[in-house]
């Protein structure tokens, strides 16, 4: 708590507007002469022990009246002097206690309402005594609840439903770096991540110096891979039977529902004053859409309703020192959904469908995943069978954290995650089983006149957009012949005319792979042709088309396919161009497709790092 003591020849207060928060039991005028005003502003930490940040206030208000000999005390909430303050009716709760004890103790007290606009005229005496502040800190092992010690059990379940000893799996592959990293052994790597290089090498990504730590400037081409992401998670999700939103990126901490939510994540948040309100940034998607569910007329025959939206931004106030590259940030992107389930039966159901959907966009990333399977001990004892069935259709042995008790709003979630070149997991997608945000929100049916507050599932099918770069860009750093998938590639095909008399023949090439929903790019520039194909391969150009006087003679192209290349033994193949644009569809699928970020001709193309 902090407090600023007046010593006051006078104090007038009157309450002029009252915000949402305001009481309205306070009489809003007040006059009073001859007092110690205390101005007070309760903190987020005095939630721990109220009553002991109160009997401190108290001491301390007391023993500076009785030096002044005051018998008039006011207390005014001034929220200004702290930009971490406590729940408005924690706040409310600790004025009217130390009101209760400073009468007690025979003095006179007013107390200015809380939650108003307030104009006020004071006087203060000026004396050596006349302005103190004081901060009041929860004493040490005071009111604060116990909590109860949790426990941990690991084991490891195998696709043919045996049980094995966690240990026995840890090894060098990418299941026994996150075994590894799960039971708390250090990871062997150290120095920066390969990413880092290569995000900023490829001209995706880099650094913002004149922004917050963990905030990112992207480029043209690490835009284009963003937002094709961005349109492969919505591509598989509106066909699932998500609905998308757009919720807002700051809450006002006075709504109970949010204080509490956001209450779970410690202190890793932006939180900031606006006005007189207590806001926050948001860390995911949950609030806005929880806000929806909780002013909806939800009927049990529309269940499970999935609701999605692209979070940009979401924001965590990391460590300073844990911010590093892609990996972790202050901002960041994460496709978000959440399903409203009529039941727990239906939630296992879901589960397991967003369960696979985690699986396969590892695949179409190219990353390998590796996944870990949190429950409760009363969730596993009663559904053990299911948990050895996620076990079995994902295919590959699953590690099994079992808590003694339930600490966060799920009872059971799975974390795929693939494993960096310092053999450290960055986690990717995630499912939950959400029991306490329906409650807490009031999201509710009614089924046979009664009020059901069902299950919620919390789904990143892919985790952030920025840890799937990472994933995608420390695998490629594994590769032999590093390259992104080609749906991926912020170019897909180079033409590279031999000479000037070439060019005109290249460009109607270039033009017929991107009327042909290609990215394809013209090297243009005067340089060599073996500079040209050096440079494409450092682009990791999937396909690199030669144009020379057979080639346009013949209409026959001359392709280097990377994906097929071998350290110094590129793979070359020969197409017509309609073979050329039947090879690239084929590497591409049923994936999304945007143009070129980036202007056609290498010759106008601008460096950016």
């Amino acid at each position: 708590m902090r407090l600023l003591l007046i010593h006051s020849d006078f104090i007038e207060f009157e309450a002029k507007q009252k915000t949402g928060m305001a009481e309205e039991d306070q009489p809003l005028k007040g006059f009073a002469e001859e007092a110690l005003t205390v101005f007070c502003a309760v903190e987020s930490a005095d939630e721990d022990d109220i009553p002991g940040v109160v009997e401190q206030a108290g001491a301390e208000i007391a023993k500076t009246a009785d030096q002044l000999s005051v018998e008039n005390i006011v207390l005014y909430p001034y929220a200004h002097l702290s930009s971490d303050l406590a729940r408005p009716d924690a706040a409310v709760g600790a004025l009217k206690m130390l009101e209760h004890l400073l009468v007690d103790i025979g003095f006179e007290v007013r107390r200015a309402p809380f939650g108003w606009y307030k104009s006020f005229r004071l006087s203060c005496k000026g004396h050596p005594l006349s302005e103190l502040s004081r901060t009041i800190l929860p004493p040490e092992g005071g009111a604060k609840k116990e909590k109860k010690e949790v426990t941990h059990e690991f084991f490891v379940l195998t696709p043919d439903g045996k049980r094995h000893d966690a240990k026995a799996f840890m090894d060098n592959s990418a299941f026994g770096c996150l075994v590894r990293k799960e039971l708390g052994e250090p990871a062997e790597g150290g120095g920066e991540p390969a990413h880092v290089e290569l995000m900023r090498g490829k001209e995706l990504v880099d650094y913002e110096p004149v922004s917050d730590v963990g905030h990112l400037r992207w480029l043209p081409k690490g835009k284009l891979v963003r937002d094709l992401l961005a349109d492969y998670v919505l591509s598989r999700l509106l066909p699932y039977g998500a609905s998308p939103v757009e919720t807002p990126v700051m809450y006002d901490l006075a709504d109970r529902a949010i204080y509490e939510h956001a209450d779970k994540f410690g202190e890793r948040q932006y939180r900031f004053r606006s006005g007189t309100r207590n806001m926050m940034l948001r860390f995911a998607a949950c609030f806005g859409m929880f806000s929806i569910m909780r002013d909806m007329h939800i009927s049990p025959n529309t269940l499970p309703m999935k609701m999605y939206e692209l979070s940009t931004y979401s924001f965590r106030h990391e460590q300073k020192g844990e911010v590093i590259g892609l990996k972790r940030l202050r901002a960041f992107t994460m496709p978000d959904m959440h399903t409203l389930c009529l039941d727990m039966p239906q939630a296992l159901r879901c589960f397991e469908e967003q369960l696979l959907m985690g699986w396969e966009t590892g695949r179409d990333f190219g990353t390998e995943l590796v996944g870990v399977i949190r429950c409760t001990r009363d969730f596993y004892n009663e559904y053990s069978d299911w948990v050895a069935k996620m076990v079995q259709v994902s295919g590959q042995p699953l590690l099994i954290e079992i808590l003694s008790e339930r600490v966060h709003y799920w009872v059971a979630k799975v974390d795929l995650a693939a494993i960096d070149g310092q053999g450290r997991p960055i986690e990717n997608p995630t499912v939950q089983i959400d029991v306490e945000s329906s409650q807490r929100f009031n999201i509710k049916y009614h089924l046979d006149g009664k009020e059901v507050h069902p299950p919620i599932l919390h789904c990143s099918p892919t985790g952030s957009v920025e840890r799937v770069i990472c994933a995608i860009l420390e695998s490629c750093a594994k590769q032999d012949v590093p390259r992104l998938p080609t749906w991926l590639s912020p170019t897909q095909v180079r033409v590279i005319p031999v000479a000037e008399r070439h060019l005109e023949y290249a460009t109607t090439v270039t033009r017929e792979l991107n009327a042909g929903r290609i990215r394809a790019d013209l090297d243009d520039r005067d340089e060599s042709v073996s500079k040209k194909v050096r440079e494409a391969a450092v682009d990791w150009v999937p396909f690199v088309v030669v144009v020379g006087d057979s080639e346009v003679e013949s209409g026959r192209l001359t392709v280097t396919i990377r994906s097929r290349s071998e350290p110094k033994k590129p793979f070359k193949e020969t197409f017509t161009l309609p073979e050329l644009v039947a090879a690239v569809r084929e590497e591409v699928g049923d994936k999304p497709f945007r143009p070129l970020y980036t202007p056609v001709h290498l010759s106008k193309k601008p460096r950016y790092i």
